[in-house]
């Protein structure tokens, strides 16, 4: 592992100062299972900054599209998605105070972009990845302009809304549930596209890698952020957050619906859908 933080791009020189008297807008970016929820929530405890985020994955869809899980979601419904999440985001978003974004309006949008290059459905076998790819000829060319007007607006919104960045490197495993592209190739290029983004619209970004504590000490130290409790105590309240959310999703019956083996007719019309 490199150096937990490094600053890269724009960054190498001072936050931009946060207009106004509203305070500062710092999005934590990072691709599926960089700890953005846990070093947000705990980041947000220890400096009393509020939290904001959108709904998770496996949240819209119970809500949604009931009974499936993302590996099975068609492009369209992959797009209700992340509009819905969009929407989370500019709502929890609209406030006149500082906030610390548990990701930002271009993730969706990375996602997006990343699934037209890779695969609808990047964690599927070669065989799936093929039908899939024949599937979605007729549509793909409408679905690329598609993510060029979606890019347009969330890069936009972005260059007005937030200060600064923090980005956290691919470092943790992923956690093949059925809810995550569970597909290495995917999750780097997310990646990459994320810092890509960032550089091409400018906005101060820090790499910042480590354990929690020690993202969570070196972002309090680059944008000098106060601290209402100590460091160890926000983590642990955090942990505790996040695994409590997980619970409840957990119990809800449409979430199990969604993990049970479908039968091979159901599969294979989720095959044959782009």
């Amino acid at each position: 592992m490199g150096n937990p933080s490094t600053p890269s791009g724009p960054a190498g020189s001072p936050p931009t100062a946060p207009a106004g008297k509203r305070g500062l807008h710092l999005a934590i970016s990072g691709t599926y299972s960089s700890g953005k929820s846990t070093t947000t929530e705990a980041l947000s405890i220890a400096t009393g900054i509020p939290r904001t985020h959108a709904m998770t994955s496996r949240e819209i869809l119970v809500e949604l599209i009931p009974g499936k899980q993302v590996q099975e979601l068609t492009a369209s419904e992959l797009t209700m998605l992340g509009l819905r999440r969009l929407e989370e985001r500019i709502h929890h978003e609209a406030g006149e105070g500082p906030f610390i974004s548990d990701g930002s309006v271009i993730h969706e949008w990375i996602y997006g972009e990343a699934r037209m290059r890779v695969g609808i459905n990047p964690g599927a076998n070669v065989l799936l990845r093929t039908v899939k790819n024949i599937a979605g000829l007729p549509v793909k060319r409408f679905y690329r302009d598609y993510m060029y007007a979606y890019g347009a607006v969330a890069k936009s919104r972005a260059k007005r809304i937030y200060d600064a960045y923090v980005h956290l490197p691919v470092e943790f495993a992923m956690k093949a549930d059925g809810h995550r592209p569970v597909s290495e190739k995917f999750r780097k290029l997310s990646d990459d596209l994320l810092i890509e983004t960032l550089e091409e619209l400018r906005i101060p970004y820090h790499v910042v890698g480590g354990s929690v504590r020690e993202r969570v000490e070196r972002i309090v130290e680059i944008f000098d952020l106060p601290l209402v409790m100590p460091v160890d105590e926000a983590i642990d309240q955090a942990h505790v957050r996040v695994r409590q959310a997980i619970e409840v999703l957990e119990t809800d019956d449409r979430f199990h619906e969604a993990q049970r083996t479908k039968s091979l007719r159901r599969r294979i019309s989720y095959a044959m859908r782009f």
